[in-house]
């Protein structure tokens, strides 16, 4: 079985839910003990595993926990999946992260991600996933930076592929009042011109 059949396989699987399982860093930081001994909660139709045991899904749902930080999710994911590089939707919502974790842009093939209702409070965190080129929706509402002027337009400036944004559809009339507030309060790079010595 080919990488892409893998992804097209296990796009339609359940995820492994591990919601409301009263979850926090310092248990998903000690995975090899504690992760393991916890059940992902059951769904209507069972997740099915590999040889190894591993998940043989692209969705994880980590929601409704106590997470502060995302220490070792790498690792987390790697013990959990079969095909960890296939991850396509992060479920986090409901946390307590305070930060959007740089662990989670290392997942390229991640197209939904659900941040809502944790306590992020700067706008510039957002950055750190410009550089998913399949992030198709994304939640944040919930999270203190929503209080922020310009919320909507500047998540959507900096992530103009997302299709979805805080459950609600992006249109084209969003990405145009996006791209005017981007003129008149993103100031441009000024490109540096090296003198010549």
């Amino acid at each position: 079985m080919s990488k892409q059949d893998n992804l097209n396989t296990s796009v339609q699987e359940p995820p492994l839910d591990y919601s409301f399982k009263n979850l926090h860093a310092p248990k998903l930081h000690f995975v090899p003990t504690d992760m393991e001994d916890e059940e992902p909660r059951a769904g209507l139709r069972p997740v099915k595993h590999s040889k190894s045991g591993k998940s043989l899904t692209q969705s994880l749902w980590l929601n409704n926990n106590i997470l502060s930080d995302l220490r070792n999710f790498s690792q987390v994911v790697s013990q959990l999946l079969e095909h960890p590089e296939n991850l396509a939707w992060i479920d986090l919502s409901f946390n307590d992260l305070h930060s959007i974790d740089p662990v989670l842009a290392t997942f390229v093939n991640l197209s939904i991600l659900y941040l809502h209702g944790n306590s992020i409070q700067r706008l510039g965190e957002v950055k750190k996933l410009a550089v998913l080129p399949r992030l198709r929706s994304l939640t944040l509402h919930g999270n203190p930076i929503e209080e922020q002027e310009g919320y909507r337009q500047y998540v959507l400036c900096t992530l103009p592929r997302i299709t979805t944004f805080d459950f609600s559809g992006v249109t084209k009339g969003d990405r145009t009042t996006a791209e005017v507030w981007k003129r008149m309060n993103i100031k441009p790079k000024k490109l540096q011109v090296k003198k010549a010595l």
